[in-house]
């Protein structure tokens, strides 16, 4: 990983070119495919469940008032669809512990 606290593309790459051998265009051609099918199944409606990490889900949010906390001036918010995850119990467990 960088040397910043996030996680990226180049980093899943690198990680599969060194312990799985693959090339450093083949790895990222790896991760590409698996996040474009990841994309492609959440915008045919379909939730994304990944077995010991945790689910992708797609919500569909009513329309709402909101109000703007500076004015106190109430204002619609549109319907929308929004992108939920949800860790599996055992993710979650493993991040409490460290």
């Amino acid at each position: 990983m960088s040397g910043d606290s996030t996680l990226t593309r180049a980093d899943l790459a690198e990680m599969l070119n060194r312990q799985i051998g693959l090339s450093k265009s083949e790895s990222a051609g790896v991760v590409e495919s698996l996040l474009e099918h990841i994309c492609v199944a959440l915008e045919e409606g379909e939730n994304v469940k990944i077995s010991g990490f945790g689910t992708f889900s797609l919500r569909d949010k009513r329309e709402r008032i909101g109000r703007n906390p500076k004015t106190g001036i109430e204002v619609p918010i549109s319907p929308r669809r929004v992108l939920t995850f949800r860790p599996c119990q055992a993710m979650r467990d493993r991040i409490a512990r460290a």
